[in-house]
């Protein structure tokens, strides 16, 4: 989901048609988490702005001598007051980390969101307006993809860490920019949290790589494990892996065609896949749960919204009867993004540049047949039974919100679709 320039600053701030692509962009490619953290700009520039949460001895300057990382402390951090828990947030500015961030400062942890200057899609938030999309964390603008320039945002700190909580995800799905994202800078993550004392890891994850098969899922697949053999080795060391189902953005992107009466568009019968969608701040509340939660520690946690497993039959009759009108179908053959596949990728054969056109069909295929639900390891079958729920809001109330406010601030991504 990017590239990077080297930024290694510190901000603190605490105040607290109905076409085809249509269909592939918004309804049926769930959005790859979308929390990266793609440009910053470099800056040797340490800011504060008043006032802040850390007071002065913990943001004391380490000096240029100092080498050593801050050791971890002595106590358990689950046996502290949140105001004296630091949190590292990786992925601040992507759509789920701006959730888990203002969740983590309501319930009254530290906060360092790592970001970069220009933030959002292709850049287009300046500075201050990071800053007051993450009001109430401390602002810490660096480069994720950059090992060396990442710990020494965090050893301008002058502070331990206690948790890192990673959100970062590709935001194309890429095959390049998935390894740099959901591999490599997540590991970056990983690697200078534990260096400044870091001793639990929250991973926001995909529901989707039990069935793996596009890069994104093998990428993060590969840290998940590396993850997994760190707490293995470091018994003070321990994580929870957060496997969402599908956001209910994903499942927005038809709401206004057919509030202007067009039809609903789905593939084959409408029931070849299912989900149980969960909303935003219910993720952003259960991912806080595993900081302190000992009943997390060391878990693969997939979850869901409340409800049933809804299919996108059942979310299109959900829609028109929202809106108040007879229901609509247009059902299109899977066979058709089979074809296209198979085309996208013969070409690459012969044209290497458009490898990431043929993993953006491949995720559009996936996400159009396979369910985001737990698969039954013993009946190989998607299960809404195994798949848990949380929280309370449910796709029919973030229909109708959409109806009365748009889509606005429900991007997708930057996913190009054939």
């Amino acid at each position: 989901m990017s590239v990077f320039a080297t930024f290694s600053g510190l901000t603190l701030n605490s105040p607290r048609n109905q076409s085809f692509k249509s269909l592939f962009s918004s309804h049926f490619i769930n959005p790859i988490q979308v929390n990266s953290v793609p440009y910053a700009l470099s800056f040797p520039v340490l800011y504060l702005s008043e006032p802040s949460k850390f007071n002065s001895q913990r943001l004391k300057p380490i000096t240029a001598s100092t080498t050593a990382a801050v050791e971890s402390p002595k106590i358990s951090f689950r046996n502290k007051n949140p105001k004296d828990i630091n949190i590292l947030v990786a992925g601040s500015t992507g759509y789920i980390g701006k959730f888990v961030v203002k969740e983590l400062v309501n319930r009254g942890f530290n906060v360092i969101a790592i970001a970069r200057e220009r933030s959002g899609i292709r850049g287009k938030y300046s500075k201050e307006e990071t800053l007051e999309q993450l009001n109430g964390a401390n602002v810490c603008f660096s480069d994720v993809t950059k090992l060396d320039s990442l710990e020494k945002s965090l050893e301008n700190l002058g502070i331990s860490i206690d948790v890192v909580v990673s959100c970062l995800a590709s935001r194309s799905g890429g095959v390049k920019d998935s390894w740099k994202i959901d591999y490599e800078a997540t590991k970056n993550s990983l690697v200078a949290g534990k260096k400044f004392g870091a001793s639990h890891f929250v991973l926001l994850s995909a529901i989707c790589v039990q069935k793996p098969l596009l890069e994104f899922q093998r990428a993060k697949l590969k840290f998940e494990a590396e993850l997994m053999k760190e707490a293995k080795e470091d018994e003070g060391f321990t994580y929870s892996i957060v496997r969402p189902t599908a956001f209910f953005k994903s499942l927005g992107g038809q709401v206004e065609l057919v509030k202007d009466g067009k039809p609903y568009v789905m593939f084959g019968d409408g029931k070849l896949c299912a989900c149980k969608p969960i909303s935003e701040p219910d993720l952003a509340s259960f991912i806080a749960d595993c900081v302190l939660g000992e009943d997390k520690i060391n878990q693969v946690l997939p979850i869901g919204g409340p409800g049933k497993a809804l299919t996108p039959l059942e979310q299109g009759e959900i829609l028109f009867r929202i809106v108040g009108k007879e229901p609509k179908f247009i059902k299109v053959p899977i066979e058709i993004m089979d074809f296209a596949i198979g085309v996208l990728d013969f070409l690459v054969k012969i044209f290497p540049a458009m490898e990431d056109a043929a993993e953006f069909g491949k995720i559009g295929r996936y996400y159009a047949a396979e369910s985001m639900l737990v698969l039954d390891a013993e009946t190989g079958e998607y299960s809404s039974e195994k798949t848990p729920s949380y929280g309370n809001d449910r796709l029919e109330e973030f229909f109708e919100r959409v109806l009365r406010e748009g889509m606005a601030g429900q991007e997708l991504g930057e996913q190009t679709i054939f």
